[in-house]
This record gives C-alpha cells, structure tokens and sequence, in this order.
C-alpha cells in the first residue's frame, strides 16, 4: 500500500518540479549598458540628442550636456544633474568676435554606475570659447580632454574617465551574462529538461497503475 502511494505521489511531485523549472529558469533581465549619453538643452528641459556630437553644431549660448550612467536604450537614460544655466556658466568667459560659447555640463554619473575600481569625478561645468561651425565634440574637446573614442567613433570617455571600456553591457541581476534563445523563447537545456521531466511522470503513471 505504502509503495503504491508513493508511485501515485511521484507524478505530483515530478509535475510540481517541471513548473518550477519553467517558472524560474527564465533569461535574467539584463540591467542596460554603461556608457556617455549626450544631451541638448531646450529651455528648462534636456533632450536626449538624435545626433552624436561630433554632427552637432550648437549656436552660441547653447547648453550640451553629458551623462555617463547605466541604462537600457534613451527612454531611461540618466540625464545630467544640478545647474544648467548658460548665463551662469559662462559668466566669466567673456564674448569675443569671431567666436561662440557653448556651455557644457559634465556629469561622470555615481559609483553605482563607475566601472570596477574606478571612482567618479566630481561633476562639473565648463565655458568652451570656440569657432563658430565647431561641432559639440569640438567644443567638448576644448574644455574636457582628454576624450576616448572607439573605432566605431562611439564617446568613450571624458577627461579621461572611464580608464577603460567602451558602451559595454553589464552583468545582468543574477551576475551571468545576459544570453538567450534569438527568439526570447525557453532555452533548449529547459525544454529538454522538461520533455525528461513529463517522461518520467509517463513512466511513474504507468507503474503506478501496473501495481494497482
């Protein structure tokens, strides 16, 4: 009797451990890249730039700003903190003829967002007098150097910071990397894990009636 309690169990016991691995063994969620976003200033807002900097040509007396964080895509994306304000940024960066001003803040992002190892300056502003068709990689350059660029002409670091790594995606939240079926579906290892589950669960049914 005991013996048949156990075979009738079995199936149960199979099923509840076939959920569990369907329901818990799902691709962890990769928590974003880490990188520099760059940013335009219009009226009290900023705006995330359709353009890299190095295509934008700000008018003088625009504000560019730049954030290095963590984040997923541009609808996330950390924007620059504290002041933004041209008048005051460039009060002692007088006009000059022939030239334009471009205020840029500089935000390095927190130490939740750093690299390993590496700690992140203070966030700064600064007044870049520049020609007037200078791009806003230009006008970076003239204030923040040195700059880091990959091949593909990706900003990889601002004055110098980060040392290394370039747009790189991070761990994700369980620390592995963040890889899954192209189709987003089950892994093969869990749907082969699963048909070995409902198999057994087959079997003890069938011994289970057998005995009976």
């Amino acid at each position: 009797m005991r013996s048949r309690r156990r075979a009738a169990a079995l199936p149960a016991l199979l099923l509840a451990a076939l959920l569990a691995a369907l329901t818990g063994a799902a691709p962890a969620r990769a928590a974003g890249y880490r990188y520099w976003s760059y940013w335009e200033r219009e009226g009290d807002r900023w705006t995330y730039a359709s353009q890299g900097p190095s295509l934008v040509r700000p008018s003088d007396g625009d504000v560019q700003g730049f954030r290095f964080s963590v984040s997923e895509n541009s609808q996330d994306a950390a924007q620059p903190r504290g002041t933004a304000d041209f008048t005051a940024i460039c009060a002692s960066t007088p006009a000059r003829d022939g030239r334009k001003r471009v205020a840029l803040v500089l935000d390095f992002g927190t130490r939740a967002d750093a690299p390993s190892g590496e700690t992140p300056p203070a966030r700064r502003t600064a007044c870049a007098s520049v020609s007037p068709d200078a791009s806003a990689a230009e006008a970076l350059a003239a204030v923040a150097k040195p700059l880091r660029y990959d091949t593909n002409a990706l900003l990889c670091a601002i004055a110098g910071y980060p040392e290394r790594g370039c747009g790189e995606q991070i761990a994700t939240e369980d620390g592995g990397a963040a890889e899954q079926d192209g189709d987003g579906g089950p892994s093969l290892g869990l749907l082969t894990g699963a048909g070995v589950v409902a198999v057994l669960a087959a079997a003890a049914v069938w011994q289970a009636r057998r005995r009976g």
